[in-house]
């Protein structure tokens, strides 16, 4: 049974012939089909919508105290290089009457990373979402990652890491609540595994 090739692999073709390579040489025959694949799979947030991810997983609560979900692990590509970035985020809300089923933050923040992206607005985009879901009286949210463009190119920094916060509702006015979100967030770390 022949397979229908990537519509987007001849691109992959090209880039690769670009450096000089041999494409015939058959460490890199399927190359192309590969990456096509795997560029999809790596950008299918755009194919994804809240409401899809959310998929209805939205519950009545009586709780009103911080609900943390944390060292959630993500896989991004910035948008200025298309490399990777990866790390971890941490997602905190003050429920007002609803709460998120929790493999769906998880799905939020996949949803957002899979896209090309800066770390800035992925978080920022994660904490809207939460927002929007749920209509919390905040959220916050911490991203901390390790990103390709500064360790493989450029400055070559291996061991630099980024942190970024996004504070809505009670978690940007409230200093009482946003210090005990950033209490129990744990502390940046140097590598992510």
């Amino acid at each position: 049974m022949t397979q229908i090739p990537h519509p987007n692999a001849h691109l992959y073709s090209q880039l690769i012939s670009s450096t000089g390579e041999d494409l015939s040489r058959e460490g890199l025959v399927d190359t192309p089909e590969r990456s096509a694949k795997a560029f999809e799979y790596l950008t299918r947030g755009y194919k994804q919508s809240l409401e899809e991810v959310a998929n209805g997983a939205v519950f009545p609560t009586d709780n009103d105290e911080l609900v943390l979900v944390q060292n959630i692990e993500f896989y991004s590509l910035c948008e200025h290089h298309i490399l990777p970035f990866y790390g971890v985020a941490h997602v905190g809300y003050l429920p007002d009457g609803k709460v998120l089923g929790l493999s769906k933050v998880a799905r939020i923040i996949d949803m957002f990373a899979r896209r090309l992206q800066i770390q800035e607005n992925l978080t920022q985009e994660v904490a809207n979402a939460i927002e929007e879901m749920t209509g919390c009286r905040g959220v916050a949210v911490v991203m901390d990652a390790a990103h390709m463009c500064m360790m493989m190119r450029g400055v070559s920094k291996q061991q630099s890491t980024t942190r970024s916060l996004a504070m809505l509702g009670e978690f940007k006015t409230n200093e009482a609540a946003r210090a005990e979100f950033l209490a129990a967030v744990p502390k940046r770390v140097t590598q992510f595994g």
